[in-house]
């Protein structure tokens, strides 16, 4: 039986997918290790303005939803799982895109590493935390800075598209 090629729309899938598995084992990676060395809230100063620090975040974003009864966790986990399937259907359909395929990987991986979390543990385990002055910013993790660069990503994506449209 012969082998067939790959369509086209697999073929341009696979380096996105790949990216997409390259930040989600980076925070899987970097998440176990602070599992691993810190207890829960454990902080080392490593600048001036940058800490590493062990935490648990139940909710979202800037902690949202944080305080809920625990019914978020799975609003979360269904929303990353919906989230991921939506980016694939857009990776497939325009995975030729470069800057806009690579800001939906980017995405994705993100969010399907802080799925991962939710589905272990419960929360999502940050630890990178960034201040100033007295004034902290809420810590985050690897997933949460992919998530960041491809939503500038895509800004910069459409910024560009509007300018070549001119």
């Amino acid at each position: 039986m012969a082998k067939t090629a790959p369509s086209s729309a697999s073929a341009s899938l696979l380096p996105w997918l790949g990216l997409a598995a390259i930040v989600i084992l980076l925070d899987q990676i970097t998440k176990a290790m602070i599992l691993r060395t810190f207890a829960y809230g454990d902080s080392v100063t490593i600048t001036p303005w940058f800490n590493i620090v062990r935490a648990h975040n139940t909710g979202a974003a800037f902690s949202f939803l944080a305080g809920a009864s625990g019914w978020q966790r799975w609003m979360f986990v269904g929303l990353g799982v919906a989230a991921a399937g939506f980016i694939i259907w857009m990776l497939r359909k325009h995975g030729g895109q470069r800057l806009f395929a690579t800001a939906l990987a980017l995405i994705l991986g993100g969010a399907l590493g802080n799925v991962i979390d939710r589905l272990l543990h419960g929360y999502v385990v940050d630890f990178i935390q960034v201040h100033h002055a007295g004034w902290f910013f809420p810590a985050f993790n690897v997933a949460d800075s992919a998530i960041s660069v491809g939503a500038a990503c895509l800004i910069l994506d459409e910024l560009l598209r509007v300018r070549r449209g001119r």
